[in-house]
């Protein structure tokens, strides 16, 4: 039997002035990973190696969308999406051939168009790069809401708690007041309604 119900009843109590101490995104990760089946081990683990930019080559993303998860699947999709969006902003903005550094996976097919396309513009045009880096970033966290909206004490929702995770832990380095509120909104999340199911765990 999984152990989800365990595993979100083990995240930490936040107070109003939470901060890592021995709670960090890395012991929390460590955490889950030591309360998983090996199969879900492995799937946490390609999904933590998404988070490293060195391994975000077009292997990777061939992989990733070929994984049997849908939430790897949909998760990188989205993901390649979003930073190859990011690329043409960068190349529009050098005057660059706007194809430059584009991760494409099939040369026969024309690139994939999603629907937060419009909005993930707009965002990267903004004046302000911490506001512009928040607007991505609360894009990045709704589309894992739709992602994980039917999904209840399972793999996919442990993945999207992870997937969030890194967000929180990006915002935390640049800005803790963010970070620390954004932490404290996704355990809300999860040990209070999760994703529509009450679960009061002492």
């Amino acid at each position: 039997m999984d152990n989800y119900h365990y595993i979100i009843a083990s995240l930490p109590v936040l107070s109003h002035d939470w901060k890592p101490g021995e709670h960090t995104p890395d012991a929390i990760r460590s955490e889950i990973l030591e309360q998983c089946s090996a199969k879900d081990r492995r799937t946490i683990e390609l999904l933590e190696n998404g988070f490293s930019d060195e391994n975000l080559t077009a292997d990777f993303y061939r992989s990733a969308l070929a994984d049997r998860n849908r939430f790897i699947r949909d998760y990188f999709r989205f993901d390649l999406n979003v930073r190859n969006a990011k690329v043409r902003y960068l190349n529009e903005a050098l005057g660059r051939d706007p194809k430059k550094d584009v991760i494409v996976l099939d040369e026969d097919k024309p690139q994939d168009e999603f629907e937060e396309v419009s909005r993930l513009d707009a965002v990267l045009h903004g004046k302000d790069i911490l506001e512009r880096e928040r607007g991505i970033d609360d894009l990045m966290w709704e589309k894992i809401d739709e992602m994980t909206t039917y999904d209840y004490f399972d793999i996919e929702a442990i993945l999207g708690f992870l997937a969030k995770l890194h967000i929180v832990e990006r915002w935390y380095i640049l800005d803790e007041k963010t970070g620390r509120e954004m932490f404290r909104k996704l355990v809300d999340e999860v040990r209070g309604t999760f994703k529509g199911v009450r679960f009061n765990a002492k």
